[in-house]
């Protein structure tokens, strides 16, 4: 029998028995929802609720993006999730020319916070949690949430959800940053004050994996890099002089939950290992929320296919369940058409009933953490934590996560993670059921399928929607407010007020992020990119 490896790169054995797991177990692996955290976060996990559940959502307008919302809520959804679309997440304005063909193609097209207020018109924002998939003008769709909500008559301890925020992993896996990486940090300590102080119960930040294990990251480098960064931010803001317990209970992550089950448990009991460790070893964090690494989870994008589609219903739940397992806080499950186009109302209808399924028809949340103590995943979850430890440390001898990053490291190691992993689907050892094995014959061809278009024509509406705003609001409040923002941002005062009052004034994303352009520079990728 030839030796099988995980995806860090560790073997995997036939067969797991006491020997396997390392001394002190119990002490090791503590009691639910007390440190190190490893068997979960609360003590009494799913026994008590579920997850929330969320699914990512957003194309086209707001009109459209808005509908979509209606239907999941409908359908039980618990949690919303804004996908934006590119211009959006790079800080342009529809009508700009480098928008040109991208408006509505990848998520909803925000410009403004009257398109905010379309986009969660007759949601009450004191009922649901909204998480928005925003990095780099992560402030700006924030301010503008809180904005629509005060419309409805709901101040900012009344509302809950998560902006992702994490810039960092822009730099190494994604691409949609602005500014450099010194004045990014710290637009997010400005973030991590002002919700302390204006809104409360919001997650500040999603530090994310996800989209390093979509660029080819193994379980191990996930989690290593994602705790990397996380380290920086709270570094970031202990520098500008916050206390560590004063936001790091609002600090959220963001994991991917692939098909290699085993692994992706141990992975997430790993990261909470791993973080409450750091917490209250390097960082002198006191209060136990502090220690909690609380996170989301999206089943693998990358995974899917676009050959036999319907196969990637059965990835999704084996995903989910992984996730579910591992002792997730939300989780998103894809629509099986994901490979193919944005998803059709019954594949997003279908993913959100696998959840539901998995909740309410199996017994999984009967009991907190099942697979504690089972051999192969406590000896898997120490390997996964030697692997990930071994790495951080890597990335601390560089000079941390931001001085790594200038040297290219992180990306250097997740393209050779990803140029593997395509080897060995090109060379069968992999096998990816409908593509590389189990393929269909030409007498078996699937049936045709009709993908979700977005309408050509919704940048010209936005174009349309600009001009009208541009036409209407007072010019001399929006200009008054952005020379304030320019203002703050080249001193210290904290740029999430004026930023408001400019958001407020009607001032658009574009208009904003360029007069922090002006002030701040953009970022320029080293020659490691």
């Amino acid at each position: 029998m030839s030796e099988r490896h995980s995806e860090s790169g560790f073997p995997i054995k036939p067969l797991y028995g006491p020997d396997d797991v390392a001394d002190g177990l119990v002490d090791r692996l503590g009691e639910p929802g007390e440190y190190p955290f490893t068997r979960g976060v609360y003590p009494s996990m799913y026994t008590s609720r579920p997850w929330t559940m969320r699914q990512y959502a957003g194309f086209g307008t707001a009109t459209e993006s808005n509908q979509r919302y209606h239907q999941l809520l409908r359908a039980g959804t618990t949690g919303l999730s804004v996908a934006f679309d590119l211009p959006t997440q790079m800080g342009y304005d529809s009508d700009e020319a480098i928008a040109h063909g991208e408006v509505g193609k990848v998520g909803v097209a925000i410009d403004s916070v009257d398109d905010m207020r379309v986009l969660f018109d007759g949601i009450p924002l004191d009922e649901v949690s909204t998480s928005m998939t925003i990095n780099a003008p992560a402030a700006l769709l924030l301010l503008m949430y809180q904005l629509v909500a005060e419309e409805q008559g709901f101040d900012g301890s009344q509302i809950s959800g998560t902006i992702q925020n994490d810039v960092l992993k822009e730099y190494i896996a994604r691409g949609t940053y602005i500014y450099p990486p010194a004045h990014s940090l710290r637009l997010i300590t400005d973030i991590f004050a002002y919700c302390r102080a204006e809104i409360p119960k919001w997650n500040t930040i999603s530090i994310s994996g996800y989209h390093m294990a979509e660029a080819g990251a193994t379980p191990a480098q996930e989690i290593a890099f994602t705790l990397a960064d996380g380290i920086e931010y709270v570094r970031a803001a202990v520098g500008a002089g916050m206390d560590v317990d004063d936001f790091a209970p609002r600090l959220a992550f963001f994991f991917v939950s692939r098909t290699t089950f085993l692994e992706e448990v141990a992975k997430f009991r790993a990261a909470r290992r791993i973080w409450a460790r750091v917490m209250r070893e390097e960082f002198g964090a006191k209060n136990p929320k502090s220690l909690m690494l609380r996170f989301h989870t999206q089943t693998a994008g990358v995974q899917l296919t676009a050959q036999q589609p319907e196969v990637n219903l059965v990835r999704v739940t084996t995903q989910a369940l992984a996730a579910v397992l591992g002792g997730t806080q939300s989780l998103h499950t894809n629509s099986y058409d994901e490979a193919i186009a944005l998803p059709s109302s019954k594949a997003a209808r279908l993913a959100l009933r696998t959840q539901q399924v998995i909740a309410y028809e199996t017994d999984l949340t009967a009991t907190v953490d099942p697979l504690a103590g089972s051999y192969v995943v406590e000896s898997m979850t120490d390997s996964v934590e030697a692997e990930a430890v071994a790495l951080m440390e890597r990335v601390e001898e560089l000079g941390g996560a931001v001085k790594a990053i200038e040297q290219g490291f992180q990306k250097t190691e997740i393209e050779r993670s990803a140029y593997q992993v395509a080897k060995s689907i090109d060379d069968g050892s992999r096998v990816v059921v409908g593509v590389n094995r189990f393929t269909l014959g030409a007498d078996e061809a699937d049936e045709a399928y009709e993908p979700l278009r977005v309408d050509p024509t919704i940048e010209e509406q936005q174009r349309a929607r600009l001009r009208k705003l541009r036409a209407e609001r007072n010019q001399a409040d929006v200009d008054k407010a952005l020379d304030a923002l320019k203002k703050a941002a080249e001193g210290t005062e904290n740029v999430l007020y004026p930023m408001k009052d400019a958001l407020r004034a009607r001032a658009t994303v574009g208009e904003v992020c360029h007069a922090l352009r002006g002030v701040w520079g953009v970022y320029e990728p080293s020659e490691y990119f």
